[in-house]
C-alpha cells in the first residue's frame, strides 16, 4: 500500500506539510504540520545594487535609471544630453568662425578675407552699424572671446549634468525600498502630568504624530 501527499501553501511565509504515520498494521494516520517556507523558495523583492548602478551610469549615461526602473526619467536624461551637445556644437562653431575672421583681419595676407564673409548681406566695412576697420576688428575679437567663454561654459555644464545623472541613479538605488508614504497618523490620548511643586497631579491631553 502506498500513499502520496503534497504540501499546501497557505500563505507567503508558511505551508502545510502532511506526515503519514503508521499506528497499527495496515492502519495509517495523516497529520498536518505548519512549517515556514524556506527563503530560497520565496520571491525576493527587487533591490538595485548601488555600486553597479553607479558604474553602469558612468559607462552608459541613462543606464542607471533603467536599472532602477525609473523609465520616466530617460527623456529628461537624454533630452539634457542633447541640449548640452547642441549648445557645445553651436558655440564651438561660432567661436571657430570668429576666431578665423579675427586672425584674417589682423594678418598681412590680402588673400585671407573670411572677415568679409560673415558680414550681413549688403553691408561692408564702414557701413552704419559695422564701423571702421579698427572698430570691426575690435568687434570680431569681442565675439571670439564671447563664444569661447560660452563654449567652455557648455563643457562645464555638460560635465555637471553627466555627474548629476550618476548621483541621481545612485540616490534612487540607495532609497529604492525606502518608505516615503505621506501617511500620517494623528493620535490624542489622556495623560496624567506630575506636578513638580508637590501639588495635585493634572489631567491633560497628549497629541502625537507618527510617520509610516
Amino acid at each position: 500500500m502506498s500513499f502520496e501527499a503534497q504540501a499546501q501553501v497557505i500563505s507567503d511565509t508558511t505551508k502545510v506539510v502532511p506526515e503519514i504515520k503508521k499506528i497499527e498494521p495496515n492502519k495509517y494516520v495523516i497529520s498536518k504540520t505548519i512549517v515556514p517556507i524556506q527563503d530560497s523558495f520565496k520571491i525576493k523583492p527587487f533591490k538595485p545594487d548601488p555600486t553597479k548602478v553607479v558604474w553602469m551610469s558612468a559607462i552608459i549615461p541613462g543606464y542607471g535609471q533603467i536599472m532602477n526602473r525609473k523609465y520616466w526619467k530617460l527623456p529628461i536624461v537624454y533630452g539634457g544630453f542633447l541640449g548640452c551637445a547642441y549648445a557645445l556644437t553651436w558655440n564651438g562653431n561660432k567661436y571657430q568662425t570668429y576666431q578665423k575672421a579675427y586672425r584674417d583681419i589682423i594678418d598681412s595676407d590680402p588673400t585671407t578675407n573670411s572677415f568679409l564673409e560673415i558680414l550681413p548681406k549688403g553691408y561692408t566695412i564702414g557701413s552704419p552699424g559695422i564701423g571702421t576697420m579698427s572698430t570691426y576688428t575690435e568687434t570680431l575679437k569681442k565675439k571670439q572671446d564671447l563664444y569661447r567663454r560660452s563654449r567652455d561654459l557648455s563643457v562645464l555644464i555638460s560635465i555637471g549634468f553627466y555627474a548629476l545623472t550618476i548621483v541621481d541613479a545612485y540616490v534612487d538605488a540607495q532609497l529604492y525600498d525606502f518608505d516615503i508614504s505621506p501617511d500620517l497618523s494623528l493620535r490624542f490620548q489622556p495623560i496624567l502630568m506630575e506636578n513638580m511643586y508637590g501639588l495635585h497631579n493634572t489631567l491633560g491631553m497628549q497629541c502625537s504624530i507618527s510617520l509610516k
